[in-house]
């Protein structure tokens, strides 16, 4: 027994049409399934990934024309003083930053934050170069490029030898991040030439150290570290 899909009288088996409404009656099984048109392709495929040194090259061939034309710019058409040192020391840092990560991924971590912090101090160097003043970059710029350089260091160690957990990560942060301000801090009380004492980096400190704490002791806690991992799920 079947009924019109549009006003619901009852259908003869027979029936071609609905005779109160004049539906079509249509009956499923008898759609040929070729016949139905379908809005996804018949033939499978896959588009074709890219590779990393694709990528590289791309990355690379912007990097260089932004510094090209940027530098021939300042050459001809605005000449003076060389602003152009700016955007090229931009342009090969991001490169530094970027290319080996993507396309040597071999290399020891170690390795590239020691050419992330080379870079960086080179880009320090051309901004000082670009704006003839050199003081700032050799009593402020170098010694705090070193200082983040080598916590960065400090750190890529504690995540690769020590526990290897979130909260255990955290707490690496947190710890570097702490230090990292009160380095901050002094060296640019050294290079105003006025006394060293701590002051804004003292409150990120405060911060830092509670949150380790915090962390210690969720850690040192069995049932508080499965408590955590259960509610945040990692």
């Amino acid at each position: 027994m079947s009924y019109c899909v549009n006003c619901g009288v009852e259908l003869d088996a027979s029936a071609k049409e609905c005779p109160l409404c004049g539906t079509p009656v249509l009956n499923p099984r008898e759609i040929r399934k070729e016949n139905v048109e379908t809005p996804f392709p018949k033939e499978k495929a896959q588009v074709e990934e890219i590779r990393s040194k694709d990528f590289g090259w791309l990355v690379t061939m912007v990097s260089l024309a932004t510094a090209v034309t940027c530098g021939l710019l300042n050459r001809f058409a605005f000449p003076g003083r060389p602003w152009s040192l700016a955007v090229i020391g931009a342009c090969v840092t991001f490169w530094v930053f970027l290319i080996p990560v993507v396309i040597f991924r071999k290399w020891s971590p170690f390795l590239y934050i020691l050419l992330d912090g080379t870079a960086v101090i080179w880009y320090l160097y051309l901004i000082a170069r670009m704006v003839e003043r050199f003081e700032w970059f050799y009593e402020l710029g170098i010694p705090i490029a070193l200082w983040v350089t080598f916590l960065a260091e400090v750190f890529a160690v504690a995540v690769m030898k020590l526990p290897r957990s979130i909260l255990a990560r955290a707490l690496y942060f947190f710890t570097v991040m702490g230090i990292l301000c009160v380095g901050i801090e002094l060296a640019i009380d050294s290079y105003a030439q006025v006394p060293r004492r701590l002051g804004w980096s003292a409150v990120v400190l405060t911060v830092c150290a509670i949150i380790d704490i915090a962390i210690v002791t969720t850690l040192s806690q069995r049932k508080l570290r499965n408590e955590l991992k259960r509610r945040l799920h990692f």
